[in-house]
């Protein structure tokens, strides 16, 4: 990863916003641009379905996260909506649910969801540790991508917390009739993945002048539009490409304030090229430092008839020494398991996982060194992941 691509982008940032210097310079919230996404087009219908669930919570300004106590399914139409007024300290004007529009010192807060304003209303499914914040603001309608509890929250920092209240009305109505949910099935194995197969794996991915890295640790039965899918609906990113992209995305987001997730990973080969897939999943502002990421190949043979996608994942977690040429690199967790059963969890909660087992081929990586000269340990155990093909029922 460049650094220098980093301070470009935060240089851009401020020269754009230096105008901007006050904080309270829209001094009254504008309304926010309707949230949109496929899961929202889906929910358009949902107020003519069946009510599952109506709730109604309130929100004080010391709040931050409250469980609703609301379990929703992937599929499920989730309808939010809030009304109420927040007051903060340095404000001459209260502030709707829609947030305060961002201003220059926003860029040093790392809010919850850095996307939308201070004071606005926001949403979350799932764990905590895993789970993307989503903008409520005065009303959301979408399609859940993920099962889990759903939690309610106001965007703002425990030092800055606002000064009045939201009632926030939560209504849940059950999945379209053809929608296809799996749910993710711990199995001993999976045909076709077997000793024979994992002698065509190799276990590490290496550099371009082939020095050993990252283990492979896990990997996905599906074709090239499923695992596009499930990583995009557990909220992974896919990142750049190549530094020129970034560059000019990292200056495009500087504009708009926000977080820059897809900043490129350096290029790493199995089966003889570079990755396919780079994915990326972590806190908008602590990106640089830290983040959840991972490669994927897609294999040059297949498993019973389907696709198989080979991956290695690793949690930037700082930086450090690259021993190859002295420069800064990112540093990776040593325990590379914590990063697989990352990929699990998010993977298995988006209800498009049919089954997950695990497996200990022969000659497992145990402990070893990646080719920047930082060292990992691993339990030698690889996770399988086979998808469900989602299909509409006629």
């Amino acid at each position: 990863m460049s650094l220098g691509v980093c301070a470009l982008a935060a240089t851009s940032s401020l020269a754009f916003d230096a105008p901007s210097a006050r904080e309270d310079v829209a001094p009254q919230a504008q309304p926010a641009p309707a949230q949109s996404s496929p899961q929202d087009s889906l929910a358009a219908s949902a107020p003519s379905r069946k009510l599952r669930v109506s709730q109604e919570v309130q929100l004080t300004g010391d709040s931050f996260w409250l469980d609703t106590g609301i379990d929703v399914q992937a599929g499920e139409h989730v309808v939010v909506s809030a009304t109420g007024k927040m007051r903060y300290a340095g404000q001459q004007n209260d502030t709707a649910p829609v947030g305060i529009p961002r201003g220059f010192k926003d860029l040093l807060r790392d809010l919850p969801f850095n996307e939308a304003g201070r004071g606005a209303v926001i949403g979350r499914i799932g764990d905590k540790d895993i789970s993307q914040p989503f903008l409520i603001g005065a009303k959301r309608d979408l399609v859940s991508p993920i099962s889990g509890r759903l939690s309610i929250g106001i965007n703002q920092l425990s030092d800055d917390t606002g000064d009045g209240t939201y009632i926030v009305e939560i209504r849940i109505y059950p999945a379209d009739a053809n929608f296809v949910l799996f749910t993710a099935k711990a199995v001993a194995s999976i045909p076709g993945v077997d000793s024979q197969l994992f002698s065509k794996i190799p276990r590490r991915v290496s550099d371009h002048a082939g020095d050993p890295g990252d283990m492979v640790n896990f990997l996905i039965i599906g074709s090239q539009a499923a695992m596009e899918k499930v990583f995009t609906a557990a909220g992974w990113v896919q990142v750049d490409a190549n530094i020129t992209d970034t560059v000019l995305h990292g200056l495009l987001e500087s504009i708009s304030k926000e977080s820059y997730l897809t900043m490129p990973m350096s290029p790493l080969y199995l089966f003889g090229r570079r990755q396919d897939y780079g994915w990326a999943h972590a806190e908008p502002l602590s990106v640089v430092a830290s983040r959840n990421h991972l490669r994927l190949w897609k294999a040059p043979f297949e498993v019973n008839g389907r696709t198989l996608w080979v991956g290695a994942a690793t949690h930037d977690v700082g930086f450090e020494i690259d021993q190859r040429n002295s420069g800064l690199t990112h540093k990776i967790d040593p325990n590379v398991d914590l990063e697989r059963d990352y990929v699990e969890k998010t993977l298995s909660s988006t209800g498009l996982v049919a089954e997950i087992t695990h497996v200990l081929p022969a000659n497992p990586m145990q402990e070893a060194k990646t080719a920047t000269g930082g060292s990992f340990h691993s339990n030698g155990q690889v996770l399988v992941l086979k998808l469900g093909e989602t299909v509409r029922k006629p």
